[in-house]
């Protein structure tokens, strides 16, 4: 087992912060997770677990026991005409296990590529995009309590899932460890292009009866005109939640601003906080070593020298001119330690 002292982060989250973790584990196994657990128990050490690093902000130096598996295989458990069902371990990167689904012919997923981060954390967000959300190919999540170091599992049902939301950004945050998740996914080939610039995209590469690989394309091609990469612009995608309001206001702001962009859903209706940023001016507007993106106001980028700690007071700033124009409080989507 090796813990390392004083280690460098910046290689592991996507705004290439480079703060300093007083410890330093990377579990390559469930077993190697509990030794670490008991080793920072016995230190007294607060353990805090750091996977893709791409929902987080890194205000400061961390003074925890940081722990970053590593581990990453993906196991059929059972499958009939229509479904498989797979095990995934937490450690493996998110697209790469989505390349790994359309290789063997398990469908569903397509609509989510290129997402940043771990599988561990698909969970936690409910990550989403282009009309599809994580929660509808989750079967079981496996977690590990971080105190007891005890395993359970909870299936979907019990997860309490919403828009970026989940029992595990709640009731369970900072108590687990995520370390492996049931998906069922489909063998018979059907794809959803109804959402977004999916079906432009599809038509300026010249298909017309599109495969899951090439949504799969289309998306990424999507994602890469309007996300930088952070291994040439730190970022951590998108950086707010799209704001959800209820019917009367959302009325209330189409009366006084009517190209918002709102999407009903059964919780009210959803608005694009791009937009507002956007509407806000501030969209491209650099802040010292720090900025909003040119492309897509949702994404906060680091130019390269800039500290968490500018990046958060920029955040801050964004709220707030957002909450002044339009009277609606952006949340962050990133965890701010």
């Amino acid at each position: 087992m090796k813990i390392h002292e004083k280690h460098n982060l910046k290689s592991y989250n996507t705004f290439g912060l480079p703060v300093l973790a007083n410890y330093f584990g990377a579990p390559g196994s469930l077993d190697e997770i509990k030794e670490q657990l008991e080793w920072a128990d016995k230190q007294k050490r607060e353990v805090k677990i750091l996977g893709g690093g791409s929902n987080v902000l890194i205000t400061r130096d961390l003074p925890y026991f940081i722990m970053h598996p590593t581990f990453s295989k993906v196991e059929v458990v059972d499958e009939n005409e229509t479904h498989v069902w797979v095990d995934v371990d937490g450690g493996l990167n998110w697209h790469k296990f989505v390349l790994h689904c359309l290789e063997n012919g398990w469908y569903g997923i397509e609509n989510l590529s290129l997402i940043p981060g771990n599988v561990g954390a698909a969970p936690i967000q409910n990550i989403g995009a282009y009309g599809v959300e994580v929660k509808e190919l989750i079967d079981t999540v496996f977690y590990l309590e971080l105190e007891s170091g005890v395993t359970r599992s909870v299936k979907n049902k019990d997860c309490d899932f919403g828009y970026r939301d989940s029992i595990f950004k709640r009731d369970l945050k900072g108590k687990i460890l995520i370390y492996k998740v049931r998906f069922r996914l489909i063998k018979k080939v059907q794809v959803e292009t109804s959402y977004g610039a999916i079906q432009s995209e599809l038509e300026k590469m010249g298909i017309a009866s599109p495969t899951p690989k090439d949504v799969s394309a289309a998306v990424i091609a999507i994602r890469q005109s309007k996300l930088p990469d952070p291994k040439e612009l730190g970022n951590s995608g998108s950086f707010f939640k799209n704001p959800v309001v209820d019917v009367n206001t959302a009325e209330e702001l189409k009366s006084k601003f009517p190209n918002l962009p709102n999407y009903p859903n059964p919780n009210g209706v959803k608005l694009a906080a791009g937009w507002l940023i956007e509407q806000a001016g501030l969209k491209g507007k650099r802040f010292g070593n720090c900025g909003v993106h040119d492309k897509q106001a949702l994404v906060l980028v680091n130019y390269g020298q800039a500290t968490g700690t500018e990046i958060w007071s920029m955040a801050q700033e964004v709220i707030k001119k957002v909450q002044d124009q339009f009277g609606i409080s952006l949340e962050p989507e990133v965890n701010i330690w």
